[in-house]
């Protein structure tokens, strides 16, 4: 819901800004059969302009991962969210804007060239290269077009060689950025339209030279540590989780249980999003003093498949985090309930650690239900574990395993024994949590909190 209000509070922002300046309804009232259409196609061509390269801007931005904006759109998962849905929007904005373009075409075949309007000034600057940032805007365009589709379309590439195809978008965007500055009317660049755009496009601009110089991640939030265990959580490696003890340095902020890091064991790799398995201080310190950080990695796609033959004791690692807000803190009014779906249960493992004896008291802790789904229980590595931690917890969690292999799927219904009033903290496959949120829309008493941990 924040991340909704986020983009339409943007997309709104932009769309006022540019009706200020334009006006079009004075030049649309005034005008009549050709000039109409011409005018049309005007203001149809500036709108979609400001609204594609403001939401590209917005992309960039959001691109640098800081934590303000953890705390302010809920999670840097939902930083991500937005981030992905501004760069489709920016894509359909630009294919407006292109259309719109096109259209000039149309127009004059229906109408002639009677009622075109002459064109608007630019900077001085930019007069004679009118030409240039339009073929540089129109390369850019198909370009833009094309990763967002590589994007959204996962199954087209796989996540090394998009990663890298990735890289190349605030290259893209500094064409845009001349292309928008050399064409914007200077009437626009003399109001508040003008201050915004150039406001967006130099933040845009030195966040996607930030980029461009690798420096995203390298900031206060970034903390070298190395390798101090690695231990298959199974007998299958490669299959089986694969646990990591990570020792951090002296600077490590600490983290609040159910948070998630960005893990770089290799910098050809790049980082990815790890849930945080341990309670803060609950895998003690190394010898040195390092405190402890426990990642619980599941095999799931090439990169992980082999990182328990990659990593060792001592290699370093980059660790960027903590980040989320997967922290069980929710309304006391209502019976909290924690879903887990496979490797889903790792945030639930932090939290469970942080409830054991002898650990500090978690600020408005409340008892709870853990439904936690699983495809094997016999032969699930983690669940000894989850049955252990529940068994001592304070407040105290109930766990209800839910096996696969048996048959035992879990069901909206099977959480109507505990009210009307529930708060459901999910964690697990993207169809698990769907049918939660579904139920939560025909329930009005159930409040869903699900990390949306597809960072593509």
């Amino acid at each position: 819901m924040r991340i909704r209000w986020a983009f339409g509070a943007w997309w709104l922002l932009l769309t006022l800004a540019w009706a200020a300046a334009a006006q079009p309804w004075t030049d649309l009232s005034r005008a009549t059969d050709a000039a109409f259409w011409w005018q049309l196609r005007r203001h149809g061509v500036y709108v979609s302009g400001i609204w594609s390269i403001g939401m590209m801007s917005l992309v960039m931005l959001l691109a640098l991962r800081q934590r303000w904006m953890d705390r302010l759109l809920g999670g840097m998962d939902q930083v991500y969210r937005l981030h992905k849905w501004a760069g489709i929007a920016a894509a359909a904005f630009a294919a407006l804007h292109w259309g719109a373009e096109q259209s000039g075409r149309w127009v004059r075949a229906a109408w002639g060239m009677a009622g075109r309007p002459a064109r608007d000034a630019v900077f001085d600057w930019a007069t004679p290269m009118r030409g240039t940032a339009k073929d540089l805007g129109e390369w850019a365009f198909y370009a833009v077009l094309v990763m967002v589709v590589l994007a959204v379309w996962e199954r087209l590439l796989p996540y090394r060689p998009w990663r890298f195809l990735h890289r190349l978008m605030p290259a893209l965007y500094l064409m845009l950025v001349f292309h928008a500055a050399a064409l914007m009317p200077l009437a626009f660049w003399q109001g508040p339209l003008g201050v915004l755009v150039a406001v967006l496009l130099a933040i845009g601009s030195a966040a996607a030279l930030w980029s461009l110089a690798g420096r995203i991640g390298r900031g206060r939030n970034s903390h070298v540590g190395r390798i101090h265990a690695v231990q298959v959580l199974g007998t299958q490696a490669g299959t089986d989780p694969l646990e990591v003890l990570c020792a951090m340095p002296a600077r490590w902020p600490g983290h609040r249980p159910g948070q998630f890091v960005f893990a770089s064991f290799e910098d050809l790799e790049g980082p990815h999003p790890f849930t945080i398995a341990s309670a803060p201080e609950g895998c003690g310190r190394t010898p040195q003093g390092e405190p402890l950080l426990r990642l619980v990695i599941k095999p799931l796609g090439d990169y992980t498949r082999a990182l328990h033959e990659r990593l060792r004791p001592g290699q370093p690692v980059r660790i960027e985090g903590p980040y989320g807000c997967f922290d069980a803190q929710g309304d006391a009014q209502k019976v909290q309930v924690w879903i887990a779906g496979g490797v889903g249960i790792t945030p639930f493992l932090a939290l469970l650690q942080a409830r054991q004896p002898g650990m500090p008291a978690m600020a408005d802790a409340q008892p709870a239900h853990l439904h936690y789904c699983t495809r094997h229980a016999s032969r699930d590595p983690l669940l000894p574990q989850v049955e252990a931690l529940c068994a001592t917890a304070q407040p105290p969690v109930s766990l209800t395993v839910h096996d696969a292999a048996k048959g035992q799927i879990l069901t909206p219904e099977h959480l109507t024994p505990y009210g009307r009033q529930l708060d459901l903290w999910v964690c697990g496959p993207a169809g698990l949590g769907k049918v939660m949120r579904q139920a939560a829309q025909r329930r009005r008493g159930w409040h869903v909190h699900q990390e949306a941990f597809q960072m593509r």
